[in-house]
C-alpha cells in the first residue's frame, strides 16, 4: 500500500469469526465482492452511516446502521442501541 494508513475493512458475526482486509480504497466496487464472499444473502448487516453501505439492501441484505456521532457503537440482539459511555 502506498498510503501510510490504508483503509481496513472488518466484518464479524456475533459469536463468530472476524474477517479483516486491508483495502486499496473504500468504494462500493471494492467492498461488494468482500461482502458477497463472506456474508450470506438475507443476513441482517449492521454498519455505521457511511454511504458506501447504502446499497446493501439492493445486494440482498437486511441493513441497519448505528450513528457514531450520537455515541452509538453497536446494537444488541434485540436491535436496541448500545451507547459508548
Amino acid at each position: 500500500m502506498e498510503k501510510e494508513k490504508p483503509p481496513i475493512f472488518g466484518m464479524i458475526q456475533r459469536g463468530g469469526q472476524v474477517v479483516i482486509r486491508m483495502l486499496a480504497n473504500v468504494k462500493r466496487a471494492t467492498i461488494k465482492p468482500l461482502i458477497r464472499a463472506t456474508i450470506e444473502p438475507g443476513t441482517l448487516v449492521y454498519t455505521d452511516e457511511y454511504a458506501i453501505y447504502n446499497e446493501l439492501a439492493e445486494w440482498g441484505y437486511g441493513h441497519k446502521s448505528v450513528c457514531h456521532g450520537a455515541g452509538e457503537y453497536a446494537r444488541d440482539e434485540d436491535g436496541d442501541s448500545i451507547f459508548q459511555s
